[in-house]
C-alpha cells in the first residue's frame, strides 16, 4: 500500500517498530505496521475504534507477543524481554481505563509505582535505618516533583476512587512519570474530560517532553490535541498503516480523511 504524506524520519531514533504482525485467532490486530519514534519528539497514533491503536501500545509494553516482527530499543529486540523488564529499561504507559488502586491516596499509588527504583532489601525496611531512610528520602522527593509538576498537591492524601475522572487521569500519568521513564506511552489521556482539563493535561504533556527531554507515543481520539501537540501522527486502520506525516499532510491527506477524519 502507497503511504502518502511521510514527514522525515526523526535524525535520532528512540524506538523503532518493524513490520509487526499481532493476530487472535482469524483476527488481524495488527499488519505489517512499522514506524520510529525519536528521542524528545511527541508522536500522536490515531486511527477509528478497532484500528489497533491499544494493540500497539500493549505490544510495546509487553502485554501482548506479536507472531511477526520487531520492537527495537536500546539495541534490544523487546519482544524478547520479559514484560516486568520493560519498564525497568525506561518506558512507561497509561491505560485507557483509569488502573489505580483505589483504596489508596494518591500519594501512595505514587509510591507504589516506584516499586522497580528501590535499591534496599527486606532487612533494612523493617529495621528503617541507614540506607533504606536514605532511599526513602530521594523517592518522596522525586514523587514531591511529580506532584509539583501535575499540580496535584490538593489531593495528595485523598482516596483514588473518590476523585472525579479528570484528577485520577491526572494520578495515573503521575504515577507513570514516578518511574522516571524514558519513553512515555499515552494511551487515551484525555478520554472523558471537559474542555479545561483536557487543556491542562495537554499542557502537562508538552511540559513532560520539554522539561524531562521524554519521548511520547500518544493515542488520542481528540483531533484538536493531537494536532496541536504532536511532531508527526501515524494512521492506523483496520491493522493497517495507511499514512505517516506531519499534522497538515494527515489533515490533508485523502486516505486519512476517508477513513477517519470524514470528508467535509
Amino acid at each position: 500500500m502507497l503511504l502518502r504524506g511521510f514527514a522525515s524520519l526523526p535524525k535520532e531514533t528512540h524506538l523503532k517498530v518493524e513490520k509487526l504482525t499481532l493476530g487472535f485467532g482469524n483476527l488481524i490486530a495488527l499488519q505489517n505496521v512499522s514506524l520510529e519514534l525519536g528521542k524528545g519528539e511527541i508522536l500522536g497514533v490515531i486511527g477509528p475504534n478497532g484500528a489497533g491503536k491499544t494493540c500497539l501500545l500493549n505490544c510495546v509494553s509487553g502485554f501482548y507477543k506479536p507472531q511477526v516482527g520487531q520492537i527495537l530499543y536500546k539495541g534490544k529486540d523487546l519482544l524478547k524481554i520479559p514484560t516486568y523488564k520493560i519498564s525497568q529499561l525506561g518506558i512507561s504507559r497509561t491505560f485507557q481505563n483509569v488502573e489505580l488502586y483505589t483504596g489508596l491516596s494518591s500519594l501512595d499509588n505514587l509510591m507504589a509505582a516506584r516499586h522497580n527504583l528501590i535499591q534496599y532489601g527486606l532487612l533494612s525496611s523493617l529495621f528503617h535505618f541507614g540506607r533504606s531512610t536514605r532511599e526513602e528520602v530521594k523517592h518522596r522527593r522525586a514523587i514531591e516533583d511529580i506532584i509539583k509538576l501535575l499540580e496535584i498537591e490538593d489531593i495528595r492524601n485523598h482516596i483514588v476512587g473518590s476523585l472525579p475522572y479528570g484528577l485520577r487521569k491526572r494520578v495515573e500519568l503521575g504515577r507513570a512519570l514516578v518511574q522516571e521513564p524514558e519513553i512515555l506511552l499515552l494511551d487515551e489521556p484525555m478520554t472523558g474530560m471537559n474542555v479545561e482539563e483536557k487543556e491542562d493535561m495537554a499542557r502537562f504533556v508538552l511540559d513532560i517532553n520539554e522539561l524531562k527531554g521524554t519521548s511520547v507515543m500518544l493515542i488520542e481520539h481528540d483531533m484538536g490535541v493531537v494536532m496541536d501537540i504532536t511532531q508527526r501522527i501515524v494512521v492506523l486502520d483496520f491493522g493497517n498503516k495507511i499514512a505517516e506525516g506531519t499534522p497538515q499532510e494527515i489533515k490533508e491527506n485523502p486516505a486519512v480523511i476517508n477513513a477517519y477524519l470524514g470528508k467535509v
